[in-house]
């Protein structure tokens, strides 16, 4: 099961669930960097504000993310400024830099130990195959006020053909961070709650969310649950993937800090270090994959351990997670209202998230108060992008498409319940629909649809989570159906096991 080295070392928060009814001029769905931020930013200016989180503060994406805060994108800059323009690229570096520079001056205005530090930032390649795209990176960073660098060698045990360093980029608990801003906000004006999911938004004259056991009205609302709840048009253009972590504790040694990027294509990596009780250990991340999409989850976890214990002395591997992300189609993040109707979110962060979902709440402060923000258009939710988004739309959306056939008959994967091993769940048809059912360790089956409440897909076991992920759209599910996150508002539906004659 999942365990992060973020959430498990950052002082806990015990906010009260909703169980009342109040009235606020913006709901904020999520309780991640970016749903908190934008709390901070918007109670500051005035507004009356509510955040409501399903789990605990930075208990979702934030909490299992890498911890790394840069100017640098996910697809590199050269890839942005190819598929759009060198203003566009440089928009994106300065937009980042100064959302990174926020997260500094919070952490130190508020005293926040979060271990907040500035690093470099490598991107290296192990053999010539790569040495391209590290020369594209230099030429685009170098043009965008970026101190660069192009290196030979890295302060690690890994072989290195070329290398571009950029200083000056951060590293941070991002749990400790959002959780230490989150006790320093809330006050009248800004009302925090935790196990208090949203399963329903009233669209009328107002906003009404509902939660099991209370409501919250709003003239606005943003939905800062990394896909927005419910069904949009953008979730056509975006791709959800997961990727994997490890943290080790070394024996012996320790390398200087720094976020460290490989090119290999095949299992791309990042690495990065991190003191807990002095104790030194170092993160490892890789893999990637579409979510629901696998027969083998543990695998990516197996051949993390085999890179670690390769180039490093390890004593233990004490935390391992994953985290889901969305891709965009034209490469951008997706940022503001929805369609002209009070609703706000920010989605399509790729692997980027921290530092995009700082940037989008300093989006939001300055949208919901009517001031002009130099970054709102270029990342607008309601943009129309054909040329720029075409090739992943239609690969993506084709992948979709396919992944609607697994409701077809036959297409289950257990054909009783008998097949199914204690702690394993399978898809299993009984009377021509489609059961997600799992069992226990002590035995006891446990049975829902397998239909995603979203939009019908089918979901798929994920053995290493434990968990029933959405191979369309992303929504995750507990073994016993509760939502985890995505877009699905509801649980899967429960069936009977006893009004059916298998057994």
């Amino acid at each position: 099961m999942s365990r992060s080295i973020w959430n498990s070392t950052a002082p806990k928060t015990n906010f009260p669930t909703l169980k009342e009814s109040l009235v606020v001029d913006v709901a904020i769905v999520g309780g991640g960097i970016t749903g908190i931020t934008s709390a901070y930013l918007l109670a500051k200016s005035g507004k009356k504000v509510a955040v409501l989180e399903a789990a605990e503060v930075s208990g979702g994406t934030t909490g299992y993310s890498t911890g790394n805060l840069y100017s640098m994108v996910d697809k590199r800059l050269h890839h942005i400024q190819s598929k759009w323009d060198e203003e566009t690229a440089a928009s994106v570096a300065r937009s980042r830099t100064a959302a990174v520079n926020l997260i500094e001056s919070l952490a130190r205005e508020y005293n926040i130990d979060c271990d907040f530090k500035r690093v470099p930032w490598y991107l290296f390649s192990e053999t010539s195959k790569k040495d391209e795209t590290i020369e594209k990176e230099i030429d685009a960073a170098s043009h965008y006020n970026l101190r660069v660098e192009e290196v030979h060698e890295l302060p690690l045990p890994v072989k290195v053909s070329k290398a571009i360093k950029v200083e000056d980029q951060a590293q941070f608990n991002p749990s400790a961070f959002v959780r230490g801003l989150a006790r320093n906000i809330e006050n009248e004006n800004c009302r925090i709650f935790e196990n208090s999911p949203v399963y329903h938004i009233q669209k009328e004259e107002e906003l009404t969310l509902s939660t099991p056991s209370g409501t919250v009205t709003a003239q606005k609302v943003i939905l800062a649950t990394h896909s927005p709840k419910g069904v949009y048009a953008v979730q056509t253009a975006l791709y959800p993937y997961r990727e994997y972590a490890m943290a080790a504790k070394l024996n012996s040694g320790d390398f200087p800090d720094g976020i460290y990027w490989d090119t290999e294509a095949e299992f791309h990596t990042s690495m990065r270090t991190y003191k807990v009780n002095g104790e030194p250990y170092v993160l490892m991340l890789g893999g990637h994959h579409k979510v629901g999409q696998e027969d083998n989850y543990t695998r990516f976890y197996d051949r993390l351990e085999k890179n670690l214990r390769k180039y490093f002395d390890v004593s233990s591997i004490d935390y391992r997670w994953s985290a889901q992300h969305y891709k965009p189609a034209d490469g951008l993040p997706y940022i503001g209202e929805s369609a002209d109707d009070n609703i706000y979110f920010a989605t399509g962060f790729s692997t980027d998230g921290l530092t995009y979902g700082v940037l989008s709440a300093m989006i939001f402060d300055d949208l919901l108060n009517n001031r002009e923000n130099e970054w709102a258009d270029l990342y607008k939710a309601k943009r129309f992008t054909p040329i720029k988004s075409a090739k992943n739309y239609i690969k993506e959306n084709l992948n979709v498409a396919r992944q609607y056939l697994k409701d077809l008959p036959g297409k289950a994967e257990a054909d009783s319940f008998d097949e199914i091993s204690p702690g394993q769940g399978k898809v299993v048809e009984v009377d021509s629909e489609k059961w997600a059912v799992f069992k226990d360790e002590s035995g006891k089956v446990h049975c829902q649809s397998a239909v995603c409440t979203h939009m019908d897909c089918i979901v798929d076991w994920n053995d290493s989570e434990k968990s029933w992920d959405c191979p369309c759209h992303g929504s995750r599910f507990k073994a016993t159906g509760e939502v985890i996150e995505g877009p699905a508002f509801s649980p899967l539906d429960k069936r009977d096991v006893k009004s059916k004659n298998d057994s």
